[in-house]
């Protein structure tokens, strides 16, 4: 009885194969460097010793008043950016150190600075230069602003140039689409960009000097081309057009 039933079983499965075969496959493997997964290495690893300085423990007493004890956990994100401030770049020694501050075990810590893309978790150049690439910065030209980055200091995007000076990364919106095309240098916006604007920033920048952000048009904040078009009137006061009896 068990002979004929294994017989019934496999006469099923040969119909089956015969009728729809299922051949076997397997993808590629891809690597992919955005991975958020700690290897240990020379230059980062939990055996290197890092604390804030005394100006930055006193900053970081301060980030800690805003939040009540049993809440420490808050302040994660102010506190990492205090960290990458000081040492340039988010090792895993800041995260465990910002992890002691706050009272978390360190994975908590690191689920946060995994998460957002502001934490650079790899050592960046002394100038980090972000460029805009999406749609109204790419409508502007921000693709040869990106290429002009690249070409005028001899890297693509995501590497570091030999003399440790340059890290370019491209990135999504930045918020000023209105004044696009743009990138980011340290915390600074520089807007309006040409590719010959783009280079003088950069000529700066590896000379040391701190340009000055916003528009590189000439325009100020975000006036469009015409110049001041709406509220060029003096506005009114406060209740000057009510009904009388509520003026």
């Amino acid at each position: 009885m068990l002979a004929a039933r294994a017989a019934r079983r496999a006469a099923f499965a040969a119909a089956r194969t015969a009728v729809c075969p299922r051949p076997l496959s397997t993808s590629a493997c891809r690597r992919s460097d955005a991975l958020f997964v700690h290897r240990d290495t020379e230059y980062n690893n939990p055996k290197i010793p890092f604390e804030f300085t005394p100006e930055n423990r006193k900053k970081a007493q301060t980030i800690l008043s805003h939040y009540p004890p049993q809440y420490k956990k808050a302040a994660i994100i102010p506190l990492l950016h205090l960290g990458q401030e000081q040492l340039g770049w988010t090792s895993i020694s800041v995260m465990n150190y910002v992890a002691k501050l706050v009272e978390v075990t360190p994975m908590r810590v690191y689920e946060v600075a995994t998460f957002y893309t502001m934490f650079n978790r790899e050592p960046v150049g002394k100038n980090f230069v972000q460029v805009c690439t999406t749609t109204p910065c790419m409508l502007r030209g921000s693709n040869e602003i990106l290429d002009t980055v690249c070409t005028h200091l001899g890297v693509k995007p995501g590497q570091t140039t030999p003399d440790g000076k340059f890290t370019v990364v491209e990135v999504e919106c930045q918020g000023a689409c209105s004044n696009a095309p743009m990138m980011v240098v340290h915390d600074d916006f520089y807007e309006d960009l040409t590719p010959e604007t783009t280079r003088r920033l950069l000529d700066a920048f590896a000379k040391g000097e701190r340009p000055k952000s916003g528009p590189q048009s000439g325009r100020h904040t975000s006036e469009n081309s015409a110049g001041l078009t709406a509220l060029t009137s003096k506005p009114y006061g406060p209740g000057e057009h009510c009904q009388p009896d509520f003026q």
